[in-house]
């Protein structure tokens, strides 16, 4: 495995998406004035909105079950849970899964569209800020995400993904004034994209290793918490189709307790769970 101390900057060779860069800054520039306007309401609200966002939305529908069809549900349900995922301002469905499954397939080469191994920077945001990114063209669609290509309500969310979060601005500007939008909307999608973020950088650079993979993977309770249970990474890289990424008692995963419930509503059948058997051990820990 190579050592972190090994990993080197990427190389700048490709095309600035200064879009994405202006949009990221203004985001981060309105979470200042946002202080001034704290009240428990606007806090109690950016985490709610979080929750149905990052958990709900990212972690349950884009990842766990788009991305790796972890578990079925009726296609109503899948709509939703995508369209709560677009309220983290992290893509449309077609662009997040496609990136995912890419990872997934080339995790830490060339190809990986966040490798660490070009520094963790790069993998923790600066890969959104140069080349392709996340703007991918029909082929490529085509290629990792032809089941959600079949879906024109999906295919329709993921050009207009922003619509949600506008909408819900104005929703928010109207029950709350100045200081919700600004929590409810930059504070609450600014802390989303870091911990997702984190989940991309931290988790393939420090923590410990249950499964000896052929990446750098690791498993660490910090991003896991401040994920969803996200952060479980080693497990999910060894099992990838798993709905389950938390494999222990102490490895708690929201996202997971999530889709059990699912199950239990009749939302969720086929449920793929890999199971700890009792000859698998924890075979070392990240140096």
């Amino acid at each position: 495995m190579q050592n972190v101390v090994d990993f080197q900057p990427a190389v700048a060779t490709d095309r600035l998406n200064w879009s994405t860069i202006i949009g990221v800054s203004i985001f981060h520039l309105l979470v200042i004035p946002a202080f001034f306007m704290f009240s428990w309401t606007n806090l109690a609200v950016a985490v709610g909105i979080w929750w149905l966002a990052g958990s709900l939305g990212i972690g349950v529908g884009y990842h766990r079950l788009q991305t790796h069809r972890g578990f079925k549900t009726p296609q109503w349900v899948e709509n939703v849970l995508a369209v709560f995922a677009t309220l983290a301002v992290q893509a449309g469905p077609l662009a997040w899964v496609t990136t995912h499954r890419k990872h997934h397939a080339f995790t830490e080469t060339d190809k990986d569209p966040h490798s660490p191994r070009n520094g963790a920077f790069h993998a923790h945001m600066g890969w959104i800020f140069r080349g392709e990114a996340q703007q991918h063209d029909y082929a490529t669609h085509q290629r990792y995400s032809p089941d959600l290509m079949k879906s024109p309500f999906l295919k329709t969310l993921d050009k207009y993904y922003w619509v949600t979060s506008v909408i819900l601005g104005i929703a928010l500007f109207a029950i709350g004034g100045w200081g919700m939008l600004f929590w409810g909307i930059f504070v609450r999608t600014v802390w989303g994209w870091h911990a997702t973020w984190f989940v991309n950088s931290a988790t393939h650079l420090w923590g410990t290793r249950r499964f000896e993979t052929k990446d750098d993977s690791r498993n660490n309770g910090l991003i896991a918490a401040i994920s969803w249970g996200e952060g479980w990474h080693n497990n999910h890289h060894a099992y990838p189709r798993s709905a389950r990424h938390g494999l222990t008692w102490y490895e708690f995963d929201v996202n997971w307790i999530q889709i059990k419930l699912l199950k239990k509503l009749g939302l969720a059948t086929d449920v793929y769970e890999f199971k700890m058997e009792k000859d698998v051990k924890p075979l070392k820990k990240a140096a």
